[in-house]
């Protein structure tokens, strides 16, 4: 998501210096890729880039053809073998050992059905979102092909131009989405096929605490693109000049969420050095749906806790305390950094262990096209 935020600046700022730009969205990998699918670039006529596609050695290909993009106006997919040790283009012996198919889409600032308003419809609320990309295998100039379709839980669908399947086929298509969080890859009776995408919103990080040890994980946490709030009752720690880029909430525990609205995209992490108020925040977080609460302390601080809260065992499973990963953590930055590995293997469904002793490859990027289920 922090991403897409920098995408959608950099597509501002081209507008304002009446730059054209283009946009290269990966929307579809067989095999191994540094990146995968739902991966942006956006470029602009002077060169600049923001975003990724992939680790370097797609970019410097990938910017020539979205220059000719912008001159010819209409959409281009290309596709990179890097398995292909004989390729001049994207250099030899890379590894990956992936085909990488990107579509690269010229962007209009009046359009306000184009790729970038449907962007910035993703980002504008937080709320789960999925977004259509169509894309033609066999035509790679095709003028059908784009990010046509946005669409939001209990939202009207917003689509850009005409749609190269029925609307109510990809609406269905995309509530097995919506259902599943995981991407799709669609093939409709015109021919077209579609990477139909999941964006969850970003992580929201709810900190419990405002003292010194707090600022490495705020730091962190806003390099990862996470929204940070923090939750204190001492208005000398939790204030603006302390925290300039974070939300503030400085008020006693049992009135925390008043102006909140935690959901299953926030993590929770109790580190005020205060039984009691740590105590009441999380008698306040359980019966929500949040999927993370971490709390710094030893083990016989949370089992006091919970058998004075009377916690449920349904609930066990979101409590993390200790907190963090085993690293070795002892200064607070160590700490941080333990607490965000662990935040992030969580909402990833990761057990955080050693890469190298993962079977096969790091990210399973096979992706099969399959005819819609609509049809």
């Amino acid at each position: 998501m922090k991403e897409l935020k920098q995408i959608i600046h950099a597509f501002s700022l081209a507008c304002k210096n009446r730059q054209r730009a283009a946009l290269a969205t990966v929307v579809h990998v067989e095999g191994s890729s540094y990146r995968g699918p739902g991966a942006r670039m956006l470029i602009t006529e002077d060169g600049m880039l923001t975003g990724a596609i992939s680790g370097g050695c797609l970019e410097g290909d990938a910017l020539r053809k979205a220059l000719t993009v912008m001159m010819e106006g209409k959409p281009l997919l290309t596709t990179y073998d890097t398995s292909d040790e004989e390729d001049a283009v994207i250099g030899v012996g890379l590894g990956c050992n992936g085909i990488i198919r990107v579509l690269i889409e010229p962007l209009a600032p009046e359009d306000e059905a184009g790729p970038m308003a449907l962007l910035q419809q993703v980002i504008a609320k937080r709320q789960p979102s999925v977004l259509v990309t169509f894309f033609s295998m066999d035509e790679k100039w095709s003028p059908r092909q784009g990010t046509r379709l946005l669409l939001k839980e209990n939202e009207t669908p917003k689509q850009a131009g005409d749609l190269p399947a029925t609307l109510s086929a990809i609406t269905k298509d995309a509530a097995n989405i919506f259902e599943t969080k995981t991407p799709a890859f669609i093939q409709y009776p015109t021919g077209d096929s579609a990477f139909i995408e999941y964006i969850a919103p970003p992580l929201s990080l709810m900190i419990a605490g405002a003292g010194n040890d707090v600022f490495p994980l705020v730091q962190i946490a806003e390099v990862l693109g996470w929204d940070v709030t923090l939750i204190d009752g001492r208005p000398n720690y939790a204030n603006a000049r302390r925290f300039p880029t974070c939300k503030l909430i400085v008020t006693k525990p049992e009135e925390a969420l008043r102006d909140l609205v935690p959901d299953d995209q926030t993590a929770v992490v109790l580190m005020t050095h205060n039984y009691e108020y740590d105590k009441a925040i999380l008698k306040a977080m359980l019966p929500l749906p949040v999927n993370y609460i971490g709390m710094l302390g030893p083990k016989k601080k949370l089992s006091r806790m919970l058998s004075e809260l009377e916690v449920a065992d349904e609930h066990l499973s979101r409590i993390f305390s200790p907190v963090g990963l085993d690293i070795g953590a002892e200064t607070a930055e160590e700490i941080a950094l333990a607490i965000a590995a662990e935040i992030k293997a969580v909402f990833a469904g990761k057990t955080g262990v050693h890469l190298r002793k993962l079977p096969g490859g790091i990210h399973d990027r096979n992706t099969a096209i399959v005819a819609s289920s609509t049809h």
